[in-house]
Parts: structure tokens; sequence; C-alpha cells
């Protein structure tokens, strides 16, 4: 796996090319809260700052983050946008927390088009249903390990496509990479 994602360059008259990084929240604790409420566990607020940096890393920079609401997620995106070069408007999205995957295919369709490299800070199984149905090709053995070590906690996959966000649909990405913290 590569330190960086290329962002190559879009000639011009070619679609525009973009990408989505599909972040799973750290491990949560279990608490006697409502589940949209829990917390980060002590491992999760170790690896969530972990996954911040591998985000630096891949030099992708962010336009926009959509972070789901519940306490973990929010959690993690606190902790690990400390790691990044810059901060990206950040957008706190009720409709992220439960998602099905035509729920988070429907998110996708209303980002704004000056939006090119967009981060999702959200929850299984729907990050990576999304990943997975997304990815028409990809990357190297990055869609065998994702299928072999499903989505764990702080994971996250980068997906590039082209064209505007309406027409984010099945098989449009390429899988350009996907990480977890414990490999």
């Amino acid at each position: 796996m590569s330190a960086a994602v290329s962002s190559g360059g879009t000639p011009p008259g070619s679609p525009e090319t973009r990408r989505i990084v599909l972040l799973r929240h750290a491990k949560a604790d279990w608490p006697q809260v409502s589940d949209h409420e829990r917390p980060l566990a002590e491992r999760g607020r170790k690896d969530a700052p972990v996954a911040g940096r591998r985000l630096a890393e891949t030099g992708i920079d962010f336009d926009l983050a959509l972070c789901s609401t519940a306490a973990r997620t929010r959690e993690t995106w606190k902790l690990a946008v400390h790691e990044l070069p810059h901060r990206p408007k950040t957008v706190y999205e009720d409709r992220l927390y439960e998602a099905t995957l035509g729920d988070l295919l429907a998110l996708l369709a209303e980002t704004p088009d000056d939006v090119n490299d967009l981060l999702v800070i959200g929850h299984n199984p729907g990050v990576h249903a999304l990943a997975d149905a997304l990815a028409g090709s990809t990357e190297g053995d990055a869609l065998a390990r994702m299928t072999r070590d499903g989505f764990p906690t702080s994971a996250f996959a980068v997906v590039s496509f082209s064209g505007p966000w309406k027409s984010v649909e099945h098989g449009v990405g390429r899988l350009l990479d996907y990480w977890t913290p414990h490999e």
C-alpha cells in the first residue's frame, strides 16, 4: 500500500475526478447509555489519532467532512482531525446514524459539486456496504483485504470516481486504498 494516494491531474475537458474516504468510527465502549450516546473505549481513543495520521499521509486535502451525530463518531473525528494539515468544513449529519446503503448513496448525491474530496465518518454496516458497492475496480489487493478483514473500527477506504456527485451509483468507483489500524 502506498503512503500517498495519487491525486493525478485532470486533463482539460475531462470529467472531474473525485474521492470519497469512508472512515468507520473508532472502537466504542458499552456503558449504560443509548447507542447514539456511546463514547469511545480506551482503544478507540488511541486508534482515532492513528487513523487521522494515516489520513494525513494519503495527501488528500478534504473539502468537506460529513460526520454522524453519534457520540463515538464525533469523538473519533475530534481526535483524528487534529492530525490533518487543515480542518475541512465539517457537517454533523443525523442521517449518517444507522444509514443504509441507499441512505448513504442519497447523501452522496446531495454533495455540492464544488467538493472534490469528501470524508464520511460513519458506522457499519453502512460504510462497508458503500465502499463495496462503489468499488467497480480496485488498486492492488485493497478489495481482497477489505473483503477478508471486513471494516473494523477506525478503518477507512478511499474510492475515486469521475463525474458529478449525482452520478454516484454501484460500481462507478475505483477502490484506491483500504487501511485498518491493526494490520
